[in-house]
């Protein structure tokens, strides 16, 4: 067998205390949400306290305002993630189920579901408080990157979301044995690509290091519209480049179906998260076109 590399000692848990008989655990994906949701704070503050990124000099917004913009956020995150999630990749199952969506501890967020939540929860705040709307966008897409990162280093942690089969030198034995139900290889000795950390290469950092270099480099938010656009359209190809790599979620896999495509005809075609992924690409183009014009 080719040379690929086991999966590292690692927990789920960051830590547990048991408190009264009874165990509580602090999570590397619910520790991802709150340090990324702070790194994000922090990220958009420092923006809004440089008024010479801005068109006019003027922030689209006070600091104060922006504690309040991240409580909806906060909200627009888990209502839209669980949400997403429920109707994007198991609709049948929580329709029988309808009392488990509410279980966001059993785990199933979908970052697609998220962002929508995100945009309307901005939109909301923005137009109750007349902030200009895609001024607002920009200020919060560059802030979400770190998040993505992490996110994404904790679903390696946690060892789920993994990729599809492989046998290139960085693959990766994942524990389980969904992870090792691979045709034709012995237990235990499936390799798959760490899908996990290409996203969090590309999601996070690279497009990351875009944004910031756009918004203090190229004067990037006195075009209202381009860092969203730019964020959409990276985040979609980047996510549709990595599905190639993902093993797609289990109820899209039949014996007629082996790759989990969402859509298909003779054998070719996407795979749910390509599908949600086509339409932000799309409209990031859009968006950053538009700006670019403008300007």
């Amino acid at each position: 067998m080719q040379a690929v590399l086991n999966f590292p000692d690692l927990s789920p848990d960051v830590f547990s205390i048991s408190v009264f008989g009874m165990e509580f655990a602090l999570r590397w994906y619910a520790l991802a949400y709150i340090v990324g949701i702070l790194i994000a704070w922090r990220v958009a503050l420092m923006a809004l306290r440089r008024p010479g990124l801005w068109t006019d000099e003027t922030p689209p917004m006070r600091p104060d305002q922006l504690e309040d913009l991240v409580t909806w956020i906060i909200l627009g995150v888990i209502l839209g993630g669980r949400l997403g999630f429920v109707l994007f990749y198991q609709p049948a199952y929580y329709l029988s189920h309808p009392l488990e969506i509410l279980m966001v501890w059993q785990g199933g967020m979908a970052f697609h579901g998220g962002l929508l939540g995100v945009i309307i929860a901005s939109y909301l705040y923005g137009k109750r408080n007349k902030i200009p709307l895609l001024s607002l966008a920009d200020l919060v897409a560059h802030t979400v990157p770190p998040g993505l990162l992490l996110g994404r280093l904790a679903n390696f942690s946690n060892a789920e979301l993994w990729g599809r089969p492989s046998e290139l030198p960085w693959a990766v034995i994942f524990p389980g044995s969904a992870a090792q139900d691979c045709p034709g290889v012995v237990a235990g000795m499936c390799a798959r690509h760490p899908s996990q950390l290409y996203e969090a290469a590309l999601e996070g950092l690279l497009l990351g290091a875009l944004l910031i270099w756009l918004a203090y480099r190229r004067g990037a938010f006195q075009k209202p519209g381009l860092i969203m656009g730019v964020f959409l359209a990276g985040y979609g190809a980047s996510r549709f480049l990595v599905e190639f790599f993902r093993q797609p979620d289990a109820q899209f896999i039949t014996p007629g179906n082996p790759l989990g495509l969402a859509w298909h005809v003779g054998g070719y075609g996407l795979t749910m998260g390509q599908l949600l992924s086509l339409p932000m690409i799309a409209l990031g183009l859009w968006f950053a076109l538009r700006a670019r014009r403008r300007s």
